[in-house]
């Protein structure tokens, strides 16, 4: 299920996107300015934006800018929504990081139809994109877990063994690092909402994968938050493994 974050300040258009959006199948937030928006990426990368080109305090244009300049939002899926119908005004929005432009009024399904365009041409960039922290490398194209370690005989490069589902799990704590996710949040993007299982299970799987990571003195990565849930810290030498 893809995460859509919408930035829209009118509260009717922004609840009558949203609905539409679920009922398609997406999981949706609503964010009603820039601070809340930035809020929202800083907490879980959305897989799209959607965002309207007037906000309080901060445009949207200069939202899609900032996202653009900074690396782990560089490549996240923004769709601008405007009642600015000029050229000069699409070509503004493209130029300022903006995947598609889509002018007000439009339908739902145009909007369904933009979106998926946009997630098509975005996935398998996202899927196949490497990721490393510390020096583990995780790649999505070969399900290799990485890492070069110091052995007796020199630096050698060890694979860790992980299962699939640990695997999904690494590699949604490597791409949100430093941010602390509930059982019930990593049960949503790792698992899926419409699977019913208990919270505690995300325990069972954090424990194997810490498990598998110890071949590359890498266990110590993911740190228990008391009373909130997990993190993975870009710190590993500070965190005994």
């Amino acid at each position: 299920m893809s995460f859509i974050l919408v930035v829209e300040d009118e509260t009717a258009i922004a609840e009558l996107i949203a609905i539409n959006l679920r009922h398609a199948g997406f999981e949706v937030r609503i964010a009603t300015d820039a601070e809340g928006a930035n809020r929202e990426v800083d907490r879980v990368l959305p897989d799209l934006v959607l965002v309207d080109w007037m906000l309080p305090g901060q445009t949207g244009l200069q939202l899609a800018r900032r996202w653009r300049s900074e690396a782990r939002t560089r490549e996240l899926p923004v769709i601008m929504l405007t009642a600015r119908a000029d050229e000069t005004d699409k070509v503004a929005g493209l130029d300022a990081g903006a995947d598609d432009y889509l002018t007000k009024p439009f339908s739902p399904k145009e909007l369904l139809a933009r979106i998926r365009a946009v997630l098509r041409r975005k996935a398998p960039e996202a899927l196949d994109s490497a990721v490393e922290v510390c020096g583990l490398r995780l790649d999505p194209a070969t399900r290799r877990v990485t890492r070069r370690v110091e052995t007796d005989e020199g630096e050698a490069l060890r694979e860790a063994k992980i299962g699939p589902t640990e695997f999904r799990l690494l590699h949604f704590l490597m791409t949100h690092p430093e941010r602390v996710h509930s059982r019930a949040q990593l049960l949503d993007r790792v698992w899926g909402d419409h699977v019913f299982i208990e919270e505690r299970t995300v325990d069972v799987h954090v424990k194997r994968l810490r498990e598998a990571l110890q071949p590359v003195q890498c266990a110590g990565l993911i740190e228990t938050v008391r009373g909130a849930g997990y993190r993975l810290t870009q710190q590993l030498g500070s965190v005994a493994a």
